[in-house]
């Protein structure tokens, strides 16, 4: 369930889990540097989504002991692409102004 709530395969995640988690992870980084926190951001959100994917093909494998589907190289593209698009998106965000390191809110 956890895997399934990190990865890419909802549209709601990104917004409510990935983003958010991304966004905390990156604030220690932006305490040393505010030009680390935008790719500490970024990466937060790539970790959480590829966590997000071992921990759902970990918990499909245990709970079968029938092969399963395998995960094709079209649906790791798609994947790919949403996660690309969401992480555009992260950058726009914070050059937009709109995501902030938390002492440029008050400042």
């Amino acid at each position: 369930m956890i895997g399934f709530l990190l990865s890419p395969l909802s549209w709601w995640n990104d917004i409510f889990i990935n983003i958010p988690l991304a966004y905390i992870f990156a604030l220690p980084f932006g305490f040393f540097s505010k030009k680390l926190f935008l790719p500490a951001m970024i990466f937060g959100y790539w970790v959480t989504n590829i966590v997000g994917f071992i921990l759902m093909h970990h918990g499909v494998k245990d709970l079968t002991n029938k092969e399963t589907k395998k995960y094709t190289r079209k649906e790791l593209v798609k994947d790919m692409m949403i996660s690309l698009i969401y992480t555009v998106c992260i950058v726009i965000l914070v050059l937009m102004g709109v995501l902030k390191f938390p002492t440029e809110y008050f400042g």
